[in-house]
């Protein structure tokens, strides 16, 4: 068993979700109340990395954090390191391939608020941000719940990104999709078979812990 690559795996999961988190909450909420010109193809751009293989968008990425690219040379210029091949464009990298499952969620989760709901709000003197904090974000608790477990299990076992970004360097960006598939290519189907099976446990945990907070948090707001 790679404890490394594990670890690894969950700190990238951990911080893809720490930073999407108030990216969900924010343009979920935007995409489902604002109406404007240009909103399908926002939407559209949002969803691109679920039709996209993740080879072809992780060429993209690893062409964009280059060295020789401009975010890639100012990356350079402000930290001393490249981007590419190291934990800190794994992080960039699944912050951006994981949009869709994190905004998407949410968005119909506030989506199925009424629109009277909000209106009591704003009658009874709430402001935008308390009627979000209080109102708001309690009843679409669920569908930015069901982005957090999406987006912390999609980052959990992606494979295709993390190998075009970051490579398999142990350590700095050999993950524990990356380390089953060494295994594999090694014959090594017992270590596989166990760092496959840590995998699901931790998923189907992941998985059950979010259905039992949606359900308390459901009956706290009934």
């Amino acid at each position: 068993m790679d404890w490394t690559a594990l670890s690894l795996s969950m700190q990238l999961a951990a911080w893809t979700v720490a930073i999407l988190l108030p990216v969900s909450v924010l343009m979920g909420r935007f995409l489902a109340y604002r109406q404007f010109r240009g909103k399908g193809l926002v939407e559209a751009l949002v969803m691109l990395p679920l039709v996209l293989p993740p080879t072809v968008f992780g060429f993209y990425l690893l062409v964009a954090f280059g060295r020789n690219s401009p975010v890639g040379d100012l990356w350079q210029s402000l930290f001393g390191s490249q981007l590419v091949f190291s934990f800190e464009g794994l992080v960039v990298a699944s912050v951006i391939f994981n949009l869709p499952f994190a905004i998407q969620p949410a968005q119909r989760g506030f989506e199925a608020i009424p629109a009277e709901v909000r209106e009591a709000a704003a009658c009874c003197g709430m402001n935008s941000l308390t009627s979000l904090w209080k109102v708001e974000l309690p009843l679409a608790w669920p569908g930015v719940m069901t982005a957090l477990v999406l987006t912390f299990a999609h980052t959990l076992g992606e494979f295709g990104i993390v190998l075009m970004v970051g490579g398999s360097i142990p350590g700095e960006t050999k993950t524990i999709a990356i380390a089953i598939y060494d295994r594999v290519q090694g014959f090594d189907d017992r270590g596989a078979a166990i760092m496959s099976a840590v995998l699901v446990a931790i998923s189907l945990f992941t998985i059950a812990l979010t259905y039992w907070l949606s359900a308390r948090m459901g009956r706290r707001v009934s």
